[in-house]
């Protein structure tokens, strides 16, 4: 069977600018506009609605201008309005040529909102079509609130296709306005439309307010619809609109009949560039651009991986631009640390890798967040640990600080089998803790080296807050000599460091 190509309308720019708080700038549209066109590849664009502001004017005149030199001005498109040629007076203005004209779908809305018959709103709607044609404009009718009209006033719906079938129109845009319809609603409805007006394009525009977006237009597809309108990440007015990277995922791997131009490993960098235009930000687990659904927690799906991918599906992370990755945490196995070790290009023998994967567990256990650019200051922190025989424990410690007050800090710690208890205040948290300590050593009449740096930082690239790196420089009358802690928390790191220098002195 020759594989049936659909068009994909992508109407970020209009119907996704309706999520609560989102406004593109001119400039950003243009960028958008661009990529959509040139980079993702997708067949059309839907950039504005008419008579919005002086703004959105601005916005698609330079739209249509670069279009034109480019020879895509046919794919962008302007939702207008039956409004006695107000709408194309400023797709005139703008350079637009293709306009998506807002109609009426149900009974329902006509009726209560324009207050009008079937024959007012259809000849209301014929001028506007016909003063288009003039003026060398081209007609897309929208009709809203279509899915309801199937549903409440299917007579009313097939005698304005019937009507509209015999206009000087493009395309007939089957918006499911509020997100109501099902799956199997979406066939049905669109099925008994395209048998009965099998000349006709028909586009179908998705809400998602029951999440059923993507099934929806699976079904659409399905029915033989010949268009989609979708939009990055979803973006759209309550729930958004049915995604384009996850509609593109599944039309590519579930309908072998069907065939799309979209350019799927764009698809996650203009993800990314719309979330960072918008503020909108994407959830981790959203399918295809979240950013975790590409990666593996749990240890047994890393060990998975290495025998024969067992845990990998179709979604190939390869396809959209990006790369598998192992999350660090208390799910880890060792499958996982030795992923991201292979990455680093890091070796270890298997006591290391033992107590590397204790450390990143007792680190997940706190709900911290281990990244792979944390590997290296765990596995320095571990091994180091281990260089020393641990006669010194600090067992106990309570950090106060409260407003008004010095910090303070009561300290229990174990030399050499035996317990002490000790309080102090400082200029901090952790100068309390060693003015403390100091009383301890006064006691057993030991003197401890003197500090001389304190360095903290964090791992560079990390994008968690999970682990601090504290470096202390001790000095001696002998030497000077550095020791490290690591932990989520700075003064705990420090204090870890600390512990490290007194089982050395």
């Amino acid at each position: 069977m020759k594989a049936r190509t659909i068009e994909i309308m992508d109407t970020t720019l209009r119907d996704g600018e309706q999520t609560s708080g989102v406004s593109f700038s001119a400039s950003e549209k243009l960028t958008l506009a661009k990529l959509l066109l040139e980079e993702l590849r997708v067949d059309r664009i839907e950039v504005a609605s008419a008579r919005v502001s002086e703004g959105e004017l601005k916005a698609v005149q330079n739209i249509t201008e670069w279009a034109s030199s480019e020879g895509y001005l046919s794919k962008v498109e302007v939702l207008t309005f039956v409004d006695n040629g107000v709408s194309l007076k400023w797709m005139q203005e703008a350079g637009a040529k293709v306009q998506n004209l807002l109609t009426k779908g149900s009974l329902n809305h006509l009726t209560h909102q324009l207050k009008k018959t079937p024959e007012q709103h259809f000849k209301d709607i014929e001028n506007v079509v016909v003063k288009g044609q003039e003026l060398g404009i081209e007609t897309n009718v929208y009709l809203e609130d279509w899915s309801n009209g199937m549903r409440n006033s299917p007579e009313y719906v097939f005698q304005f296709l019937d009507f509209l079938t015999a206009l000087p129109i493009k395309r007939v845009l089957l918006p499911d306005t509020l997100g109501v319809l099902t799956h199997t609603e979406t066939r049905e409805f669109l099925g008994k439309i395209i048998e009965r007006y099998p000349d006709t394009h028909f586009d179908f525009h998705g809400h998602n307010d029951y999440d059923l977006s993507v099934a929806n237009v699976m079904e659409a597809v399905k029915a033989g619809c010949h268009g989609l309108h979708l939009t990055v990440n979803g973006m759209g007015e309550r729930a958004g609109n049915a995604p384009l990277a996850s509609v593109v995922a599944v039309i590519n791997d579930f309908l072998p009949e069907i065939t799309i131009g979209v350019k799927e490993s764009s698809l996650y960098k203009v993800s990314k560039l719309v979330s960072a235009f918008t503020g909108f930000t994407i959830p981790d687990n959203k399918p295809i651009v979240g950013d975790n659904v590409f990666t593996q927690t749990a240890g047994i799906h890393a060990d998975g991986d290495s025998k024969k991918n067992l845990y990998f599906n179709d979604l190939l992370p390869e396809r959209f631009g990006r790369k598998r990755k192992y999350a660090l945490g208390k799910t880890s196995g060792k499958a996982n640390i030795q992923k991201n070790l292979q990455e680093l290009g890091l070796t270890l023998n298997d006591d290391e890798l033992k107590k590397v994967t204790e450390r990143i567990i007792e680190l997940g256990d706190k709900k911290e967040r281990v990244t792979k650019d944390d590997l290296p200051y765990i596995i320095s922190d571990v091994l180091d640990s281990n260089l020393h025989q641990q006669k010194v424990f600090v067992k106990s410690y309570v950090l106060t600080h409260s407003k008004g007050l010095k910090p303070s800090t009561t300290l229990s710690i174990e030399i050499d089998g035996k317990t002490y208890e000790e309080n102090a205040q400082g200029d901090g948290q952790f100068d309390a803790f060693i003015n403390a300590l100091k009383k301890v050593y006064k006691k057993e009449n030991r003197e401890l080296p003197k500090l001389v740096d304190y360095a903290v930082r964090i791992p560079p690239g990390s994008n968690s807050d999970a682990l601090c790196e504290t470096v202390i420089t001790w000095q001696t009358k002998e030497k000077d000599f550095t020791t490290r802690g690591l932990d989520s928390d700075q003064t705990v790191s420090a204090i870890k460091a600390t512990e490290k220098m007194l089982n050395l002195v």
